[in-house]
């Protein structure tokens, strides 16, 4: 049985107003129009790096950070 999209974002909403009742009805149907995206974009194919750094991808905010030095690209 397959849900049509406004059902999924109604049962989302539904979801969201339950753990957050003190969030305005425009703030639970914008968290609940993310999340639907965010559950149907699927992950970014990202190449396996190799001999790089632990943790999150260093270049998410356009400079790498090493040993307190920071390199804009």
């Amino acid at each position: 049985m397959t849900h049509s999209p406004a059902t999924e974002l109604d049962a989302i909403a539904r979801r969201l107003a339950a753990a957050r009742p003190d969030l305005p009805a425009p703030a639970i149907r914008a968290l609940a129009e993310a999340e639907q995206r965010r559950l149907t974009v699927p992950a970014p194919d990202l190449p396996v790096e190799l001999g790089g750094r632990d943790g999150p991808e260093p270049v998410r905010f356009g400079d790498y950070e090493r040993k307190g030095i920071c390199v804009d690209f």
